[in-house]
């Protein structure tokens, strides 16, 4: 399958670079790609129909061994976008398009997580049900990934916040996600709400306020 990638998509700029480097491992295989035109030609998955955004519990297991699969050290052969600078970035500009107690949590947060990473692994960034597709050589593969350098509780926030959840909705993902995958659910939940006020909805970061402790 061809893929080429727009010019002002900046947040894929290494997919091919991605792709290569998990080798199949969960993901599609690279077959070729011209780093001039920015196109791939990438592994097609038959029948290639996607996870889908009804989150029931063996939907996210299943996005969860694919997103544990993906998640090792980056190869320092690649200049990879690290989530460290692009949390320096938001703390910059959150104040300028916000006011309030969600900036002002958000800005809290960013001095908090962004230099106390855990764990720096290649994340895929965009891993939620409909970049995940049913293939022949596995049963599930994830495309169209986003990559970047940090720690795997941010790489779980593309699923938690996928189609709009309910408060509860969102507050079940969060416990589910954080117990399958080890992780520290409260980072989970701050790097949501800091992305999705970054990404432009105040809304949903709200619920990512709101939700709390378990």
């Amino acid at each position: 399958m061809l893929k080429v990638a727009l010019e002002d998509d900046t947040e894929s700029i290494h997919e091919p670079e991605a792709l290569r480097f998990w080798d199949g491992d969960g993901a599609v295989l690279l077959i070729a790609s011209d780093p001039q035109t920015r196109s791939m030609l990438i592994e097609r998955c038959v029948p290639g129909t996607p996870l889908g955004q009804e989150y029931d519990d063996r939907s996210i297991e299943i996005a969860g061994r694919l997103m544990r699969r993906l998640w090792r050290p980056p190869s320092d052969d690649v200049p990879w976008k690290q989530l460290a600078d692009v949390a320096e970035r938001w703390a910059r500009e959150l104040p300028q398009r916000y006011e309030g107690h969600l900036v002002c949590e958000a800005l809290d947060a960013l001095r908090t997580l962004g230099p106390s990473q855990p764990e720096l692994v290649l994340c895929h960034q965009d891993l939620h049900g409909g970049n995940i597709l049913r293939a022949e050589r596995e049963p599930w593969l994830a495309i169209d990934s986003k990559p970047i350098v940090g720690e795997p509780a941010y790489d779980t926030v593309a699923l938690v916040r996928d189609a709009k959840p309910t408060f509860a909705e969102l507050r079940r993902r969060l416990d589910l996600l954080s117990e399958l995958l080890g992780l520290d659910r409260e980072r989970m939940r701050l790097w949501g709400l800091v992305k999705t006020l970054a990404w432009g909805d105040p809304d949903e970061a709200e619920l990512f306020s709101r939700v709390g402790s378990r």
